[in-house]
């Protein structure tokens, strides 16, 4: 039923409620079209439900509907908690306490490095970190909890992973004892409005969400909102106030948001909500059902167009040696804001050699652009941070 057109998680749960039981409930979908004016609806056929349990199984992914046991607690909490999910990998890191981790696909070197070692941290506290699979933050979240276990969301089907250049890191992640979970169909591409949809099942799974980078009305942002109406509790690690990519995260600072700095500002909050047991849900009238909806239409991203590939060939893990100069000087200055980074640091997020980075750095100095601290950091110029990002 929730592969049939029109039937989503508020209306399959209306349904199952209002006719007892899924093939009731189909039985009476076309009736229930015509009667609101619509003489054709797409119902889900039997064979093709068939085909796709194949499709999943070919790919060791299994189905598990709400209210078995292995259906997260916390997700199902939510008020629009799919009524399915297809997850590959390990069940298990779906029962224990959970804390997502968003932020910048285009974060700074700082904010690279935060959140890999505050994810660890989490890791190591006995968490498992959620998060997206997109590019920066997301990914650094992922790659920090290898070992201790970590949660992908995905946009699209099992078999459509965006962006296509993480698929190791998922197989990664499925080797290690991690989980990918996805609620949409096999071969469903990723469109723009996927995303929010995919944010709120992110913060869903999560106690708490922690946004270390985002500008204003960023994704982040919608994992932020999604975890206010589900009742989490929300983290912002503070920025520069002359980085955008520091906006979206100082605002929610001064919206009430608490002020991350540190492993012991996350634990100290979730704890108790931890050892208090399965989370309610924060939603109980009927009108906050239609505001998660208002806020996927309000924040609709355009159709993903695959934004260009990294400015410098990327292979294995490290930038190619032979990259010209001015491509790692594009990839520095992503890297570079108003806060001072370690050139280590640099070194080690921007993928580059030493060479490399100790080049563009020089052609940022002579133009001016480039400010140097003690201790071996730089950082940008006052008044012309990144804008190369998106």
């Amino acid at each position: 039923m929730i592969r049939s057109e029109k039937v989503g998680p508020r209306t399959f749960r209306s349904l199952i409620n209002k006719f007892g039981g899924a093939s009731a409930a189909l039985e009476a979908l076309p009736d229930l079209a015509r009667k609101g004016g619509r003489l054709l609806l797409k119902v889900a056929t039997r064979a093709e439900a068939e085909k796709e349990i194949a499709a999943a199984a070919r790919l060791g992914v299994r189905f598990i509907a709400m209210g078995e046991p292995d259906y997260p607690k916390t997700l199902q909490a939510i008020d629009t908690a799919p009524p399915l999910i297809a997850v590959r990998g390990s069940a298990e890191v779906l029962s224990r306490p959970c804390v997502a981790m968003v932020g910048s696909r285009n974060a700074s070197a700082a904010g690279l490095t935060f959140a890999e070692r505050l994810s660890r941290q989490l890791g190591e506290a006995g968490y498992v970190v959620a998060s997206g699979l997109a590019r920066g933050i997301d990914t650094r979240a992922h790659r920090a909890t290898l070992e201790t276990g970590t949660i992908v969301v995905l946009a699209g089907g099992h078999d459509r992973i965006y962006p296509s250049e993480n698929e190791k890191l998922l197989l990664s992640i499925v080797e290690k004892g991690g989980a990918v979970v996805s609620e949409m169909p096999f071969g469903w591409e990723p469109r723009g409005r996927d995303f929010p949809r995919r944010n709120r099942i992110v913060s869903g799974l999560s106690y708490g969400v922690v946004v270390v980078e985002a500008a204003r009305r960023s994704g982040s942002l919608i994992t932020a909102r999604f975890a206010l109406e589900q009742g989490r509790e929300v983290f912002a690690v503070p920025g520069s106030p002359l980085d955008p990519r520091a906006e979206g995260t100082n605002d929610l600072i001064r919206d009430g948001a608490t002020l991350c700095a540190g492993l012991d500002h996350v634990t100290s909050v979730l704890e108790p909500l931890v050892a208090a047991g399965p989370l309610e849900s924060a939603m109980e009238e009927p009108q906050q059902h239609a505001r998660i909806e208002e806020l996927w239409d309000e924040l609709e991203l355009p159709d993903i167009a695959r934004p260009p590939v990294a400015h410098v060939t990327f292979e294995g893990g490290f930038y190619e040696e032979g990259a010209a100069a001015p491509q790692a000087e594009i990839r520095v200055i992503d890297l570079l804001g108003p806060s001072p980074v370690a050139i280590d640091d640099l070194v080690r997020q921007s993928g580059l050699s030493i060479r490399l980075v100790q080049t563009a750095l020089l052609d940022l100095e002579i133009a001016g652009r480039l400010e140097r601290h003690g201790g071996n950091a730089v950082s940008l110029v006052s008044g012309r941070e990144n804008t190369t990002g998106s």
